[in-house]
């Protein structure tokens, strides 16, 4: 099936507002390549490590739609999302599902967070390190994928659910990923020594890929999946919520209720800015709030109130 791409050029500081924009109106997937590459050999963007500038200067978005998507629209909706950005830029084409497909299988890489978490492409040979017995490998295709680690907001989670299993915190306990989209935290949680894992989300073809991806990497029959309003009853000991901020906003009491006294939650897909307010909303029901930082998106993390 063909799709719209919407192509434009911005620097680094207006990237997360074109990208976020872009979501809202409801792009398929999102990537970013260097605009200042040598020719014919940009590279996808792929998550930096500590220390390393997130972003290129200047750099090339491409967002996917529909392929009856109307652009005219699509423009009219950005704009009025975010009139302040210079929706000018943007140009469009058709693009097939194989052509796009290809070029992240050519340009995607193994991607290592924390001490043992590792997500390879099925294309990609394992990398040193991650051939380890140690190593928590989850293999994805890059293609359309609804996670595959390389947005700042996945490694947040991924360095997150790393650490906890290097501190005992995630052995043989039960995960609920709220929004799992690809099903990559559920599975790299499983694979990081998580006894079973529940993925929600509200978009059936999340779940079908979740499921798939778990078969695939051999953990198939220690996920369950499920739409919201069908999830089965129960708190966790350790819940991580990868979503947009207004979500988080109104779904505090939800997720809330989803973990155990005591137990671990993280939140993302937050802006930088948006912190303080979810800060405040959480704190009645966790403790030991804490928020980290990647690029222009931020985690924030707590421990479940026992009383």
């Amino acid at each position: 099936m063909p799709y719209l791409e919407l192509s434009l050029t911005c620097t680094e500081d207006e990237q997360p507002r074109y990208e976020r924009a872009l979501e809202d109106v409801g792009a398929l997937a999102v990537t970013l390549l260097d605009a200042d590459a040598d020719s014919g050999h940009e590279r996808a963007i792929l998550e930096p490590g500590v220390g390393e500038t997130p972003l290129w200067r200047t750099l090339v978005l491409n967002a996917l739609f529909p392929h009856d998507a109307d652009p005219l629209l699509l423009l009219a909706s950005l704009d009025a999302f975010d009139p302040a950005l210079d929706w000018s830029r943007a140009a469009f084409r058709k693009v097939e599902d194989q052509d796009w497909a290809r070029a992240w299988m050519d340009q995607y890489a193994p991607l290592r967070f924390g001490e043992r978490t590792w997500i390879v492409p099925w294309n990609c040979e394992l990398p040193e390190g991650a051939d380890s017995a140690e190593a928590a490998v989850v293999r994805l295709d890059p293609g359309l994928a609804f996670g595959s680690g390389t947005h700042p907001t996945t490694a947040l989670c991924l360095q997150w659910l790393d650490g906890l299993a290097a501190r005992g915190e995630l052995q043989d306990r039960a995960v609920l990923d709220y929004g799992c989209g690809s099903g990559i935290l559920a599975l790299a949680a499983l694979k990081l020594g998580a006894s079973r894992a529940l993925g929600i989300d509200n978009d059936p073809q999340a779940l079908a890929a979740s499921l798939d991806n778990a078969a695939r990497n051999a953990v198939g029959e220690r996920l369950t999946v499920s739409l919201p309003a069908e999830a089965p009853a129960g708190a966790y000991p350790v819940v991580v919520a990868n979503i947009l901020a207004a979500a988080l906003d109104a779904l505090a009491e939800t997720i809330a209720a989803r973990v155990a006294p005591g137990g671990r939650l993280a939140l993302s897909g937050i802006l930088d800015g948006q912190q303080e307010e979810l800060l405040r909303r959480y704190r009645p029901w966790f403790e030991a709030l804490a928020v980290a930082h990647e690029g222009d998106w931020v985690r924030i993390e707590g421990v479940r109130r026992r009383d």
